[in-house]
């Protein structure tokens, strides 16, 4: 059967972008919408493509090298994929090939001038659009001139742009292939682009059009600005109206060119109201069409649009699923749990089923609906003063869409059952022996999960889980768990109103409560130092830690002297910490015990910096710096009128703080330790799929949810394509920014500091931890990565319970996540460090080597010349 090379744009659809790439495929289903007119035109297909670099067997070798090279390695890429679109744009098109392309011009008419486009089929995907990746020519005239630019369209796969954002992205060059569009030119009096969303808040009922004299590549090129409209519910609710100096113009003899604009209409609107409207009306009838927001590029033609592509906007983030039409507020999971990396779906259904509150999913991050409460005046306040005390961000922004009228409505009383949101539970007596009494519940409850588990398989071990995890709500849920976790933060925030108010200090109880009892998070730094004292007085043993590479070197370690006693020291440690790990809430990630090379740089680090002994300094200091403040606060308030009773009273709270406030860091250690007891179970009812041949890889179940793989245990099938689509959209969601608050229109409310105490250019954050600190930052992104000195300050984007083996090893910590009583802070007071927490975009702001100063007691950060 002889290949079609050539076909009309209506007779494609968006099912055939193998056959005629991303562009061509929208275009065609466009042409097929009712009411959207579209530039007649024909795609060559990809199987053209194919045949022409067929054609020059030296690109195999050359795109061997070009998936080799690292994204980062600007030139070396800029030169290879240079000779390979020279190598593509000299070779003939066949005779055959070129006849059929002539042959659709003549049909159109050989005298009309074309835009030839690029059409890739990794192009406009609903996780990917490529835009601006490859070419488009515009006013070609002539077949030979459409022939000639068809080749360039070809060859512009491999633009430098477009070979770089498919190596970020993961996509395998040989993978992708390139159609070409060849549509009759349209000659505008206007164009621009329309976004059916608004493509900076998320807004999916605001449409933004931007809008240009003449053809749409003045603005696509940057060279003017363009005017804005915004359309609301078939309105235009904002406009700015842009002086627009230059446009692109079509040539008679072909080509195009800048054109200065006419001084007495730069200020004139390039759309009236109506025409702004009537143009969204057409873009809401386009992203029906397609299910989702549109990124639409138009032309307006003697008052008749014409729509020359659509593409998914991929940057918004997803909007939870609500099954209603009501408005709906939604907090992020992950800015409070200090992890805003997606989760895979069995970690997401994983922690669903175990929370203590209903989730919603989107973009891979967890949600928690607040519409209910806010919408409560009973609840409203309670939970505003929570969400403030842990993230002012997150207040702010639910301050912001509460000062909207109506989006949230308000009930005449108390929202549904139940006591209000943020009340205090019932006071816990101070005294250890309450501590003690719950951390060993906790190991009793997890002692008993890991007997009884070991038993079970197959579905009978998914139904076990089932029990379980109403066994892990419990504990968590236990009264006594929740007031002891709320007696030490409320003593803190005690101390900080008190000392503030009596003696002008600000965050007093940092310093009181460095060293406090049964912090299990600030014991796990210290004691790898502990590890790290074992390991130091045996340089071989040294040099082949820094030469591990695989998880066998514990085995390997016996061999040279000191060994065992190294070994036995870091299983020690993994015996008591090993189920953890950075992003420790996704049950999916490798744990510590999994992946035990992850502490090797660390334990390096700690070898370098410290001296011996120094857990146990280090523990000891901290505790005379609290009794020393213990006492010099207790003076000073005595000397004060009425200074006996404050003193009682602070002392109380001195003892409650450092009795308390180290649990809080226990509940999250026994979910994890109970999360890795799961794990291990399912990963065994993995591998039976696996040997049964359900499955290629064990892990290939953490793109299934939780029932999903209890469906797969019992039926022995998996759908191979359900899996591959989950992990697509798990690599698409790593490039989405989660939000701390999100609507249900899709719109990304981020809130903001409301201050000025700082100096100016200073980035503003949450004060955690005080004290002031100078130093070098080193921006860390990958805990295993990290190469630190001492006097150094961690940048990083968020901080879990994992970071704190590098807090020992640190002079300063600033984050981008973050809350008062956040793992991260809880550490950082712990260990005395200064901390300034919710810096947004610290990582971007901040450059890797800079030296800065964190001010841990006021808030923000100044970047030193």
């Amino acid at each position: 059967m002889t290949e079609t090379y050539v076909r009309d744009l209506r007779e494609v659809d968006e099912t055939q972008i193998a056959a005629v790439g991303g562009k061509g495929a929208h275009l065609g289903g466009l042409s097929r919408i009712e009411g959207i007119r579209v530039p007649a035109g024909f795609c060559v297909t990809t199987g053209a493509f194919r045949r022409i670099m067929a054609q020059a067997p030296s690109l195999d070798g050359r795109l061997d090298r070009l998936a080799r090279l690292d994204p980062d390695d600007r030139e070396s890429i800029r030169a290879l994929s240079e000779e390979i679109r020279r190598t593509i744009e000299e070779i003939t098109v066949p005779a055959d090939l070129a006849e059929a392309i002539t042959g659709a011009l003549a049909r159109l008419g050989e005298r009309e001038a074309y835009a030839v486009r690029s059409s890739g089929t990794a192009e406009d995907l609903p996780t990917a659009s490529f835009a601006g990746q490859q070419d488009t020519y515009l006013n070609v005239m002539g077949p030979a001139a459409v022939l000639q630019h068809v080749s360039r369209c070809w060859a512009s796969l491999f633009t430098e742009r477009a070979v770089t954002y498919r190596r970020r992205n993961g996509i395998d060059h040989r993978t992708v292939h390139m159609a070409v569009v060849v549509q009759r030119m349209a000659f505008p009096h206007a164009a621009g682009v329309l976004f059916t969303a608004d493509p900076v808040t998320g807004n999916r009922k605001v449409a933004t059009v931007d809008a240009g004299f003449a053809l749409g590549e003045a603005l696509v090129s940057g060279l003017v600005n363009p005017d804005v409209f915004k359309v609301r519910d078939g309105e235009v609710v904002a406009r700015t109206i842009a002086s627009k100096r230059l446009a692109v113009q079509a040539l008679p003899a072909g080509g195009t060119r800048e054109v200065a604009i006419d001084s007495r209409r730069q200020g004139e609107p390039a759309l009236t109201d109506a025409q702004a409207v009537r143009l969204v009306r057409l873009g809401r009838r386009i992203e029906a069409h397609f299910g989702s927001p549109q990124d639409i590029e138009w032309c307006l033609v003697d008052d008749d649009f014409r729509i020359v592509q659509s593409r998914p906007i991929t940057t918004l983030f997803p909007v939870p699923e609500s099954g209603d039409q009501e408005n709906h507020v939604y907090v992020s999971v992950g800015h409070g749990q200090m992890m805003t990396d997606p989760m895979k779906p069995l970690g997401l259904s994983m922690w669903q089923l175990t929370a203590m509150v209903p989730m919603h999913e989107a973009g891979g991050r967890l949600f928690v609906d607040v519409t209910a409460r806010l919408a409560s005046p009973a609840s409203r306040a309670g939970l505003l003063d929570a969400m403030g005390k842990s993230d002012p961000l997150v207040r702010d922004a639910l301050e912001t869409v509460l000062d909207r009228d109506g989006f949230v409505p308000s009930l005449p009383d108390a929202g549904p059952g139940g006591p209000p949101a943020g009340a205090a539970p019932a006071p816990v007596e101070t005294g250890p022996a309450v501590v003690t009494e719950l951390i060993e519940r906790s190991r009793a409850s997890i002692a008993a999960l890991e007997r009884d588990i070991g038993t079970k398989t197959g579905p009978a071990l998914f139904d076990f889980l089932l029990e379980a995890f109403e066994e892990h709500k419990r504990v968590l849920g236990d009264p006594l768990n929740i007031q002891v976790i709320m007696a030490g933060m409320e003593a803190t925030w005690w101390l900080n109103e008190k000392l503030r108010e009596w003696l002008g200090e600000k965050n007093a109880a940092d310093t009181l409560t460095l060293s406090a009892p049964d912090n299990i998070t600030s014991e796990m730094g210290l004691e790898l130092l502990d590890v790290a004292d074992v390991i130091r007085p045996y340089p071989e043993l040294v040099a082949f830690l820094r030469g591990v590479e695989d998880e066998g070197f514990l085995d390997e370690l016996v061999e040279f002297e000191g060994g065992t006693e190294a070994r036995d020291a870091i299983e020690a440690y993994l015996d008591r910490y090993g189920m953890r790990c950075v992003g420790e809430i996704d049950i999916t990630r490798p744990r510590w015990r999994e992946r035990p090379s992850t502490l090797v740089p660390v334990l390096l680090d700690n070898i370098r910096i410290f001296e011996p002994g120094a857990a146990e300094r280090r523990f000891e200091q901290g505790l005379r710096k609290a009794r020393q403040k213990e006492q010099d606060v207790l003076r000073r308030l005595r000397a004060l009128p009425d200074g006996e009773r404050k003193a009682d009273e602070t002392k109380r709270m001195i003892d409650r703080v450092r009795t308390f406030i180290g649990y809080r860091e226990y509940p999250k250690y026994g979910i994890v330790s109970r999360s890795f007891v799961y794990k291990r179970a399912l990963l065994e009812e993995a591998e039976r799929l696996v040997r049964a041949g359900v499955l290629p890889e064990k892990e290939d179940v953490f793109h299934l949810t939780f029932q999903e793989f209890h469906d797969a245990v019992r039926s022995n099938q998996v759908d191979d394509r359900l899996i591959r689509r989950r992990r697509e959209a798990f690599r698409s969601y790593h490039q989405l920014t989660p939000p701390r608050v999100l609507t249900s229109d899709g719109e990304a409310v981020t809130g903001a500091y409301h201050r000025d105490d700082a100096p100016d250019g200073a980035l503003l954050g949450l004060p955690v931890s005080a004290g002031t600190i100078e130093g070098r930052a080193r921006v860390i992104l990958d805990m295993a990565k990290a190469d630190l000195e001492a006097g150094d300050i961690l940048v990083t984007a968020h901080t879990d319970p994992s970071w704190s083996p590098l807090f020992v090893g640190i002079a300063g910590l600033v984050t981008e996540v973050g809350g008062l009583m956040t793992h991260g802070a809880v550490i950082a007071r712990e260990y005395g460090l200064p901390a300034v927490v919710g810096v947004e975009q610290a990582t971007r702001l901040i450059r890797d080597g800079q030296r800065i100063r964190v001010h841990g007691t006021d808030g923000y950060v100044e970047i030193l010349p």
